[in-house]
């Protein structure tokens, strides 16, 4: 019965979103019912339309303790104890290796062995994770950026779409993207909305997943990574950080010299001199594009290019609202946080969303109360979080000054200039 009016709740709040008795009357219920998380959804909708509703926030209070697993109980007399040179520490017991073998399916190997056992030197190719197109995140999903989503359409997802009128403006179909931009800025989600884009799968790579300590293997962990992206055509193959990977080879000398063959590896598999990469599209990002080896960014391979910068004001308000709708908040100004937030990159709204809900943490706890976070925790966050994106503009800045002579980063300079940076 209960269930029932629920659900008939339920129904009611969606018909009025606004009617804030309701949808107490409904988490009042919901709580009763142990549905917490449902509970302190409708909560924080009430506390967002009215900070100061005072049956919204006691029941907030009752809510969270649940969650919590209730507030701790003080025993009235702590237990008296011996005194310490008569308190003995318990008796050490071996561990009952019998009990262990019939407890697991397998048996237990003995403590230590006596006779050494053989490692194998050579680590199996590795078998990097595909993420198979579903309910994808596409481009729809990134807030702001409106320049970079056109450019991303213009430069690439428009030619992939229609193959057959690219073809016709002889716009080849062949070749790679790189994103490029301040670490934090959400280059990784960019290339999983660009695999959405595609309807593709995806794949990330990083020089982790591919570097080995034995001579070959590293090659061969490239070449398992294109094989199996083109097994599961089709498919988008992110390399993060490629810098670290597709490094200059003129740098790389002494001991770092064998680095050379995994570059030119990956050039290899790159052009698919043996292979055909129809259906592979090759993303990479990094955060110092000028690090790279130039053979990697000539036509056909990463020979696109896409500046990502640090969130505009509106992708700073949809960050902002997906950190902070979760916590309880209260008064919040969304306005004001992201006048005070330029240059911040994704990576610093969310440490200052973590921070000030720090705050509000620490003040609740002294308080034995909730205290939703509000505008005086932002407040005092802001003084210990600073925008983390300036010291790469201000070495960018060189690089558009005295490397720029091909344009390669004339995105780059008329961002610095909008910045007046330049």
């Amino acid at each position: 019965m209960n269930d029932v009016l629920i659900e008939s709740l339920i129904r009611a709040v969606q018909a009025a979103p606004e009617d804030a008795a309701l949808r107490l009357h409904l988490a009042q219920l919901l709580a009763g019912a142990q549905r917490h998380p449902e509970a302190l959804a409708h909560i924080n909708t009430v506390i967002q339309q009215d900070p100061g509703n005072a049956a919204a926030l006691g029941l907030l209070a009752e809510v969270t303790s649940a969650l919590i697993g209730g507030p701790v109980q003080v025993p009235a007399q702590a237990p008296v104890q011996a005194p310490q040179e008569q308190q003995q520490e318990p008796a050490k017991e071996d561990y009952d290796w019998q009990a262990g073998d019939a407890q697991f399916s397998d048996p237990i190997p003995a403590p230590f062995v006596e006779q050494r056992i053989e490692m194998g030197e050579e680590s199996a190719a590795i078998e990097p994770p595909v993420e198979p197109a579903g309910e994808p995140i596409t481009l729809a999903d990134v807030g702001g950026l409106q320049n970079v989503k056109d450019r991303l359409t213009e430069s690439f997802l428009a030619p992939m779409r229609n193959a057959a009128i690219a073809k016709a403006f002889g716009k080849s179909l062949r070749g790679g993207l790189l994103l490029y931009g301040p670490p934090g800025c959400g280059k990784t989600f960019v290339a999983r909305a660009v695999a959405g884009e595609l309807q593709a799968n995806f794949m990330a790579v990083t020089m982790t997943d591919i570097l080995d300590s034995y001579i070959g293997n590293t090659e061969k962990n490239l070449k398992a990574v294109f094989d199996k992206a083109r097994e599961n055509a089709p498919t988008v193959l992110f390399f993060d950080e490629v810098d670290a990977v597709g490094l200059r080879r003129g740098s790389l000398s002494g001991s770092a010299s064998w680095l050379r063959q995994m570059v030119n590896q990956l050039l290899m598999e790159m052009d698919s001199l043996t292979s055909n990469n129809d259906g592979l599209y090759i993303l990479a990002a990094t955060n110092h594009p000028w690090d790279l080896d130039e053979a990697l960014l000539r036509p056909g391979r990463l020979d696109r290019s896409v500046l990502v910068t640090p969130p505009d004001a509106e992708a700073r308000e949809s960050i902002l609202r997906h950190h902070l709708e979760r916590r309880p908040i209260a008064g919040i100004d969304l306005g004001w946080i992201i006048e005070r937030t330029e240059g911040f990159s994704g990576a610093d709204l969310e440490h200052l969303s973590t921070t000030a809900a720090e705050k509000a943490m620490m003040q609740s706890i002294a308080a034995n109360e909730v205290i939703p976070v509000g505008m005086e925790h932002v407040q005092q966050a802001l003084k210990d979080v600073k925008p983390s994106t300036l010291p790469w503009l201000e070495s960018a800045r060189n690089v558009v000054r005295f490397s720029n002579e091909n344009g390669r980063y004339d995105d780059l300079a008329q961002y610095l200039s909008s910045r007046k940076m330049l």
